[in-house]
């Protein structure tokens, strides 16, 4: 089992249509840890770590999104993954 930790960027309209709430229900399916949460200008970004897998599979998630999310863009990258989180929240 390979772990490996994303930073993801999502930018488009991803405020206001639950995408935070939607993306730790997914994570919690998956078995991902991490955060996600707003950003000022209206992006949501999120670190999630996991099996390269499920990590993957997120990220094509985040992708479309919730339904009344417009996913304009994606941008990720990766980090060493060190297992610091045991759960995946959402922060404010």
């Amino acid at each position: 089992m390979v772990l490996i930790k994303a930073h993801i960027r999502i930018s488009g309209l991803v405020q206001g249509v639950f995408f935070r709430a939607t993306m730790c229900k997914k994570a919690l399916d998956l078995g991902i840890n991490g955060w996600v949460k707003n950003l000022p200008d209206g992006n949501v970004e999120a670190l999630t770590e996991g099996e390269e897998e499920k990590i993957s599979e997120i990220i094509k998630w985040c992708k479309i999104g919730p339904k009344n999310a417009h996913v304009k863009e994606v941008s990720v990258s990766y980090e060493p993954s060190n297992g610091e989180f045991t759960e995946f929240l959402m922060k404010f």
